[in-house]
């Protein structure tokens, strides 16, 4: 079915259905366009828990639409292609984390939203790149602090705020692909361009931006910025948002050390327009959680969405 045909059709679905759909910033920008909401994953959580759709359709990977169902427990919460996963959350089994954090019974664990609820319900706090600042700082000096599963993002965020934290070694297979060589070269093919860089990229890359935040924050810099040309170091499905906003100004997507797509997030892109059709006409694969395990990742995420007002 022609793309225009298919956006029709889930816009029917979607009323059918008394459906929403949320997008990451991430998914291809087809996907996002029939979307009822765009945004981060902090964005995202936030959208989940407002939201009075009876369906949501999460075009995203599987421990967004995890925290979707889990904020809505009474809600139909389908992601359209099962194997969107993410490299993080499967860096960090459930199993591995709980014997990690027995060995550090006094630390304050916060984790990273990109991690499964099984992690998530043996967390004090959520964070997300947007807040995970604001979260460490929040928690009393004395205390020390267990981060997981992104090293990156925590030793950002550790650089940040002064704060000692113990790190879980994880990492995002996008963001630890983009090459510090070939960033140097392109900053001097396009010298009055701005550098913009997500927190989970590896310190040499970060080294080498100008702008340091989330992938929302990395939106609205480009927006507010009077600069006209931008190097992004981040999954190359935020351009499609930075270019209808910004139609005037250049955005240069950052090269992955081989020769390949590999600054596109593999698991975001299984979510087709297709895949959006399919999951809002037959309302699956749906997300279920034990009502035990929902109610324990339950408190570490409304803690978190307590603290981002």
């Amino acid at each position: 079915m022609p793309n225009d045909d298919l956006a029709a059709e889930i816009q029917e679905l979607k009323k059918a259905r008394n459906a929403v759909v949320l997008a990451h910033y991430y998914v291809d920008g087809e996907v996002q366009d029939v979307a009822d909401f765009v945004g981060d994953s902090l964005q995202l959580s936030q959208a989940a828990a407002r939201t009075t759709a009876d369906v949501i359709v999460f075009a995203g990977v599987h421990f967004m639409a995890e925290t979707a169902k889990i904020l809505n427990p009474s809600r139909k919460v389908v992601l359209p292609d099962l194997a969107a996963g993410c490299s993080l959350a499967e860096g960090c089994p459930a199993d591995r984390f709980a014997a990690f954090k027995a060995r550090h019974p006094d630390h304050y664990v916060i984790s990273y939203i990109n991690c499964s609820a099984a992690v998530k319900a043996l967390s004090d706090c959520i964070c997300t790149s947007s807040n995970a600042e604001r979260i460490v700082r929040s928690v009393p000096a004395d205390r020390p602090i267990l981060f997981a599963p992104d090293r990156n993002l925590g030793a950002y965020v550790a650089k940040q705020t002064g704060r000692e934290l113990l790190l879980w070694r994880g990492s995002c297979v996008v963001h630890e692909t983009f090459s510090e060589r070939k960033l140097i070269a392109l900053k001097t093919r396009h010298p009055g361009a701005v550098v913009l860089a997500h927190p989970e990229c590896e310190p040499q890359l970060l080294a080498l931006s100008d702008f340091i935040g989330s992938t929302s924050a990395l939106l609205q810099h480009a927006k507010a910025s009077a600069a006209t040309s931008f190097i992004v170091v981040t999954e190359s499905g935020i351009l499609h948002q930075m270019r209808k906003s910004c139609p005037d100004k250049e955005f240069i997507p950052a090269p992955p050390e081989a020769n390949c797509a590999c600054n596109d997030c593999p698991f975001m892109k299984l979510n087709s327009l297709e895949a959006v059709h399919r999951a809002l006409d037959t309302l699956a694969p749906e997300i279920t959680l034990d009502e035990d395990l929902r109610v324990k990742a339950l408190a570490p995420i409304e803690r978190m969405l307590a603290l981002s007002v």
